[in-house]
């Protein structure tokens, strides 16, 4: 059933657990989501990154991710995720996407702010929820690099309380160390972050890099607050992974049947992950 973020972040409060949110460029990657939620009973949230416009035009992948997530047997929230401005994030709220998420974060303070709200004012008019970001990730969505340190990019908690208050959304995302795509080396989390922005705020707080990290940083991270938990590179790996054993050992084959294994790949991986992220 078809849900705003607020409501499955809500319900996932009440349940201890974390709100996974995965992106979904392709059908395959969509309904291996729903399926693992299904299957163990969440609520999910289904995704699409501004940066895959060119893997799924907006207008093509929108419309079957509401569908779908009207039909699924779960709370659904159909999230625009890493939307890169204003425009974007309007066709996003037109094609009945349920919460969108504005991303500012590598501008100066000010312009965050200000673009930020400017998203808000308009989704809340339309009855759709909105997620922002203090800090950044030092890869981003899309495999671009910042050339600073990723210490330097870490959220200011004192920061948090003026943000929050000047733009009114309803989740934000917090940098304490993790990057987007496949990790080159093991990632060193600052968890201290979320403990000091959840003193500041009871708005439920993001962690974008979800991929990646272990079972214990997982549990760590929720149970310092952490409430949604983007999550996409290693189970999107785990479908490339799937279709290229199917090629190499079936040369003359169908597309479908690589498809179906990558999407049976995928589901895996999400159910695996979700199951963390509910403590089962």
């Amino acid at each position: 059933m078809l849900a705003g973020l607020k409501e499955v972040l809500a319900e996932g409060k009440a349940r201890g657990i974390a709100i996974g949110s995965f992106n979904t460029p392709n059908l395959e990657c969509l309904l291996a989501v729903l399926d693992a939620a299904e299957t163990l009973g969440v609520p999910v949230i289904v995704a699409h990154a501004q940066c895959h416009e060119n893997v799924a035009p907006l207008d093509k992948i929108g419309p079957v991710m509401t569908a779908l997530a009207t039909r699924s047997k779960v709370k659904t929230c159909v999230h625009l995720d890493h939307g890169e401005d204003f425009g974007y994030c309007r066709r996003a709220i037109e094609l009945g996407f349920t919460s969108v998420m504005i991303d500012y974060s590598t501008r100066p303070y000010a312009e965050n702010v200000a673009g930020t709200r400017e998203v808000a004012e308009y989704a809340h008019a339309c009855g759709v929820d909105v997620e922002a970001e203090l800090g950044a990730l030092p890869q981003r969505e899309g495999g671009g690099e910042s050339a600073l340190r990723p210490e330097e990019l870490y959220t200011r908690p004192e920061l948090v309380p003026a943000f929050l208050d000047e733009t009114k959304i309803d989740a934000l995302a917090i940098a304490f160390g993790t990057a987007h795509g496949i990790y080159k080396t093991r990632p060193v989390l600052n968890t201290e972050i979320i403990s000091e922005v959840r003193k500041r705020t009871n708005v439920p707080l993001v962690m974008h890099g979800g991929s990646g990290i272990s079972h214990e940083e997982y549990r760590e991270v929720i149970r310092r607050g952490i409430g949604k938990i983007n999550y996409y590179s290693y189970m999107s790996y785990a479908g490339y992974a799937a279709a290229k054993e199917t090629a190499e050992r079936t040369p003359a084959d169908f597309f479908h049947n690589l498809a179906l294994n990558a999407q049976n790949a995928m589901r895996e991986d999400a159910l695996k992950t979700l199951k963390v992220f509910s403590g089962v």
